[in-house]
């Protein structure tokens, strides 16, 4: 299938490029660069610096590609950026997402993966979270994937035609188990490489942000699906897509992490200890989120293949350590 990866040189993005050619299909990236890395795409797939907003760019690469499909990974993504910037998020996450829509119905590209997150449930009063629970999104952020969603129903409703899927991500991790591919995000928040980039001493010390919450170990826990099985169930879910039948699945291992045993794993694998300093909770921070991903296996067979920390861990320690500086490396 010929497909047009929209972030596609991002970090899940470039991943999903990778993986697309080895099932087969044929990728095209469209990326503005404005948090991708044009050395993630390999050289000889399509490559074109283009918005996700710019329609008459975009119908004229459905044209000259024969696209088929569209995964769209091309959305801000800091909560506490878009609690700062609301207008920005919602101008990129939602408005360029209408853009893109419009251009592929001119287009007559009618099928469409949809990157969303578990942060359209907010916090919810019931662990695991299954696709059933209520989504009440706390930041902006989360809001923007949320009015996706409800955007793709409108519109799937309106156009017999369209098919699509809506994944609600948990906290994706770890590198390409070849290492030819990581994470390497400007500024970087998320928590494995922050802890990998403190023991390169790009950092001081890595910070815990609360110690007291109702868990074993009074830090918070959170779901941590590779990379790799997080693209491998988009591909699934895009040769599944049929008009009428919306996919909506959690992606999570359906168990958690906390804090302190991530810092442990990292120990366990690299050998050094990490220096850790101990602040306050940070609001907004639920205790305790984990997927559950029942229904994608019942209905699909997908099952991520890793599911241990270390293991996850590891495969961004051997990226993180031939490439310091990330894609700059």
């Amino acid at each position: 299938m010929h497909v047009l990866v929209v972030g596609g040189a991002g970090y899940i993005g470039s991943h999903a490029v990778k993986m697309l050619r080895e099932a087969g299909h044929s990728p095209v990236v469209v990326d503005n660069l404005a948090r991708g890395h044009r050395e993630a795409v390999p050289s000889d797939v399509p490559f074109y610096q283009v918005s996700a907003s710019d329609g008459d760019e975009l119908r004229n690469i459905f044209k000259k590609h024969a696209i088929e499909c569209v995964m769209h990974f091309a959305a801000l993504a800091y909560v506490g950026e878009s609690v700062e910037n609301p207008l920005m998020y919602y101008e990129n996450n939602v408005a360029a997402t209408i853009k893109l829509l419009q251009a592929m119905a001119s287009a007559g590209v009618e099928k469409f993966v949809f990157s969303s997150t578990c942060a359209t449930y907010g916090e919810p009063a019931t662990i695991p979270i299954t696709e059933d629970t209520p989504q009440k999104p706390i930041n902006p952020y989360g809001r923007s994937k949320l009015m996706v969603e409800k955007i793709l129903a409108d519109h799937a409703a309106s156009h017999s035609q369209f098919a699509y899927a809506a994944l609600r991500y948990f906290n994706v991790a770890g590198a390409s188990r070849d290492s030819t591919l990581g994470e390497d995000h400007r500024p970087e928040t998320h928590l494995i490489p922050s802890i990998l980039l403190t023991l390169l001493g790009q950092r001081d010390n890595f910070v815990v942000f609360g110690t007291d919450y109702p868990t074993p170990d009074g830090t918070c826990i959170r779901d941590y699906i590779h990379v790799e099985d997080l693209c491998a169930a988009h591909i699934l879910v895009m040769e599944r897509l049929r008009p009428g039948k919306p996919l909506i699945y959690n992606l999570g291992i359906g168990r958690g992490y906390s804090v302190k045993e991530v810092i442990d794993a990292v120990h366990h694998v690299t050998g050094r200890m990490v220096p850790v300093t101990y602040g306050p909770r940070r609001a907004g921070d639920p205790a305790v989120l984990y997927a559950d991903a029942t229904k994608i296996h019942k209905e699909l067979g997908w099952k991520p293949e890793v599911t241990n920390i270390e293991e996850i861990v590891e495969t961004a320690w051997r990226w993180h350590s031939k490439h310091p500086a990330g894609y700059a490396s």
